[in-house]
């Protein structure tokens, strides 16, 4: 027969210290096993009328690239419809549907073959860029604007409510047009000096 006493000290003896929660990490990530998809960057093809090249690099705080990053994008087509078609995943040459997915390189560079998108609602036109990268525990939106709309600008709902001083992290660069391809060029900085503006949707 087992004396209580004895078993109440074993008990108070192998209690252990109360566990501490270890740091939370991100899983992956996984986004060039899947995710990319043939010419999934390509909105249109290289020989569209309207073809423009949208790309530029992702950066991290240190201003190094991000080589596993990925992004999509959302637009209207050039005459400012929103376009609500099926295909995107499945190219077939000539439907635009708005939506496309690019993985950044080694080098941490993107690059998307689409149109520029005409004014909706009489607004700012713009491309809605959405950023997956290692170490972003939820997907980051932001907006790409185009320098030659800055008439449009001035009274855009949502370039409005950004501080004067952080603006142009919103406005892509007009490059030199690439065999008559127009070029336009958004950097994405996710931190530090000249991070771009993130947008915050509400639910």
């Amino acid at each position: 027969m087992t004396d209580l006493g004895t078993v109440q000290d074993t008990v108070r003896n192998n209690v252990q210290a109360p566990a501490l929660q270890t740091p939370s990490q991100t899983v992956g990530p996984f986004y060039g096993y899947a995710l990319p998809y043939e010419r999934g960057p390509q909105l249109v093809p290289g020989h569209h009328p309207h073809a423009i090249r949208f790309h530029g690099t992702v950066t991290d705080g240190a201003g190094q690239p991000i080589l596993d990053a990925l992004l999509e994008v959302w637009q209207a087509d050039e005459t400012g419809t929103l376009v609500q078609k099926l295909g995107s995943c499945d190219r077939d040459g000539f439907t635009f549907t708005g939506f496309g997915r690019a993985p950044t390189s080694i080098a941490g560079e993107y690059t998307f073959t689409t149109v520029k998108p005409g004014s909706v609602a009489g607004r700012a036109p713009y491309v809605l860029v959405t950023v997956f990268a290692r170490g972003v525990t939820h997907h980051l939106f932001t907006r790409a604007y185009f320098p030659e709309d800055s008439a449009l600008h001035a009274s855009d709902p949502v370039l409005t409510t950004v501080p004067a001083d952080r603006r142009g992290t919103l406005i892509s660069i007009a490059e030199p047009a690439i065999a008559g391809t127009p070029s336009y060029r958004f950097d994405i900085r996710l931190q530090g000096e000249n991070e771009t503006v993130f947008l915050d949707f509400d639910a």
